[in-house]
């Protein structure tokens, strides 16, 4: 008999599956079961209803967003770890549309419901499980200060900065406003975050010079 452990898992995977095929309207508790080869009942039975399943997929859907912007590795140049996790952002956007517009679209079907004012609480999330990402971004900006790189306009406020530009250039980028072949990476949205980086008080050929090391370490 398979665990309870298993059997969740395998349901969330399932779900994830249906999320980026069809999209989350499509997620049902009659579609889970003929994904996933288990029966309606199983989702009361291993959630309680199709609501904590989502919370579930979504749950997970960001602890795979953190380790992407966590599992960077930090060296001696901040700006060249804040690239790098930016790079990290857009690819799981783009590899992961569903789940990304589900945690950060507008819909209603969006994870909305959680959010908190930044400007007031210093984070974006009311969740602590959906912080995590937001503080990573929290400490390279921090990174960043303490380097001399930046100027100091408080930690959260520049990472909703640098969080704005990211969003909104990935957004327009998924819709196909700027084409397939990662044209709104080099000529939008590295050059827009160059020019914040500037405009917060680092010199653009430095800049420059620990974008190149990042894209070196991306291979």
């Amino acid at each position: 008999m398979a665990r309870v452990s298993d059997v969740r898992e395998q349901m969330i995977e399932g779900g994830i599956r249906i999320l980026e095929r069809d999209g989350v309207n499509a997620l049902s508790a009659r579609k889970l079961a003929a994904e996933t080869g288990t029966s309606t009942m199983a989702v009361y039975t291993h959630f309680g209803g199709m609501t904590d399943l989502i919370d579930a997929i979504a749950t997970e859907a960001f602890l795979r967003f953190t380790r992407a912007l966590t599992e960077v590795e930090q060296t001696d140049d901040p700006v060249a770890d804040f690239a790098v996790m930016g790079f990290h952002y857009r690819q799981f956007a783009l590899d992961n549309p569903q789940r990304y517009q589900m945690m950060f679209g507008t819909s209603a079907e969006s994870l909305n419901r959680f959010h908190a004012d930044l400007t007031a609480t210093g984070n974006p999330s009311a969740r602590a499980d959906f912080e995590v990402s937001f503080d990573a971004l929290v400490a390279v900006v921090r990174r960043m200060v303490d380097a001399g790189r930046i100027r100091d306009d408080g930690d959260s406020v520049t990472a909703g900065r640098l969080w704005s530009i990211t969003h909104g250039a990935v957004l327009l980028e998924m819709a196909g406003f700027f084409g397939r072949e990662d044209r709104g990476l080099t000529e939008i949205l590295t050059p827009l975050t160059v020019d914040l980086l500037v405009g917060m008080g680092d010199d653009r050929e430095r800049v420059l010079e620990s974008f190149v090391k990042a894209a070196a370490r991306l291979g």
